[in-house]
């Protein structure tokens, strides 16, 4: 009984892994880093994250979509190595929202970000990527120019993953990506556009920093003020989704996260965990919501399933012929998934305005919320000397100064 349980317990930890694990490996094949490296620096992002929290709260941290606009023009602005530096500076900044909550409470991060701001950023997050979208699913190569098998691989990828959160049963329902990742990689194959002779030339067993800085996918960080500035300031979105996390895996559970551990706790544990996997060539770790969702589904509260879970992770980026699939899927399937992905970040923009019932007759909250979105989706950008400071990040400062500023309306 004892070994049938052990088995059980196994079982759902790896399942954990499984709902998480389209999201995790897609946003690396997106931005140009290693698949293999993000599986592992999830895995041990986790687990720094258990360790900070006093092993009690059970969430999976793997790659954050807000960061994949910086990640992506980072590299090409500031190279590969900058931008890691950036990244991991990036998880300084939870440290600091940590520190906040810690002497002034949960009211100090409510104060400096607000739905007013926090809002219109992230709405910038998914709207920006948009045309990435749209040129990913229409060709091979995310030109945008128009190839006919391209557009049809795209559809059926978003398609399945419509279907599966539509329709999917308990913990298909969870795993959207993934499913819409496997259905599209097969469709792929019948077309005859996918080659298959990197996975017939990897190993099983690798080194991912081996072979991913031969493939110029990672570098040694390096510490650039320039891609530092630019970078940092995206910490913002994430940070306030890990909030609206730990909320909701409190209700899950029925315990209370902010009090005990304390969300300056798991804040912490977030930065940390993020800091880590970018030096080590990994995206930023943010707290999955979908995993949440399956902890409510299955009712796996106790926090080693995601100690199973993370230690699955570790040992899979070790595995050559694992990420050698992963990286011949094709540009036009993971287009489809992005489609309905980042509009979805765009729509949970929307959704945290409409929850925190936020008045746009008053002149104030339509200043802020117009320019953030502007500013970020436009791309402005003030550069003084070699430091350049835009984008989404930009916005996001905007945004606090002005809700700062501003007079608020009695």
């Amino acid at each position: 009984m004892q070994e049938e349980s052990f088995f059980k317990t196994l079982i759902l930890g790896i399942k954990m892994l499984f709902v998480a694990f389209g999201a995790l490996v897609l946003v690396p094949l997106l931005t140009g880093l290693d698949p293999s490296i993000a599986l592992f620096s999830a895995g041990v992002g986790t687990l720094i994250f258990q360790i900070v929290t006093k092993r009690m709260v059970p969430v999976f941290l793997a790659s954050s979509f807000a960061f994949i606009a910086p990640i992506s023009f980072g590299v090409k602005e500031f190279g590969m190595a900058a931008t890691l530096g950036g990244l991991a500076c990036a998880g300084l900044a939870y440290i600091v929202f940590a520190a906040m909550v810690k002497v002034g409470g949960v009211e100090a991060i409510e104060k400096y970000l607000p739905a007013i701001v926090t809002g219109p950023v992230i709405m910038v997050i998914g709207l920006k990527l948009a045309p990435v979208a749209v040129n990913m699913a229409k060709s091979f190569d995310g030109s945008g120019n128009y190839d006919g098998k391209a557009t049809i691989i795209a559809f059926v990828s978003l398609l399945t993953a419509i279907l599966t959160v539509t329709y999917g049963k308990k913990i298909f329902s969870l795993i959207p990506i993934l499913m819409g990742i496997i259905v599209g990689y097969v469709l792929s194959v019948i077309l005859g556009v996918v080659n298959f002779e990197p996975i017939a030339q990897a190993s099983w067993f690798v080194i991912p920093w081996v072979a991913a800085m031969k493939a110029g996918t990672y570098a040694v960080p390096v510490f650039d003020i320039a891609a530092i500035l630019y970078i940092v300031p995206v910490a913002i979105a994430p940070a306030i989704e890990h909030v609206g996390d730990v909320l909701a895996i409190s209700s899950a559970t029925g315990k209370n996260y902010i009090k005990e551990p304390g969300l300056h706790r798991t804040l912490l544990g977030d930065g940390l965990a993020t800091t880590f996997a970018s030096l080590v060539g990994g995206p930023p770790n943010t707290t999955y919501s979908e995993v949440t969702g399956a902890v409510a589904l299955t009712k796996a509260f106790n926090p080693v399933y995601m100690t199973i879970a993370a230690i699955t992770a570790i040992v899979l980026a070790f595995v050559g012929k694992l990420g050698a699939v992963l990286r011949t899927i094709p540009v036009p399937v993971m287009g489809g998934i992005m489609i309905l992905l980042f509009g979805m970040i765009a729509a949970i923009g929307v959704s945290t305005l409409v929850r925190d019932k936020v008045d746009f007759s008053k002149s104030r909250n339509l200043i802020i919320s117009s320019i953030i979105l502007v500013v970020g989706i436009g791309d402005l950008s003030f550069t003084f000397g070699k430091i350049t400071l835009g984008g989404i990040g930009l916005a996001g400062i905007v945004g606090i100064l002005l809700n700062l500023i501003l007079p608020k309306e009695k």
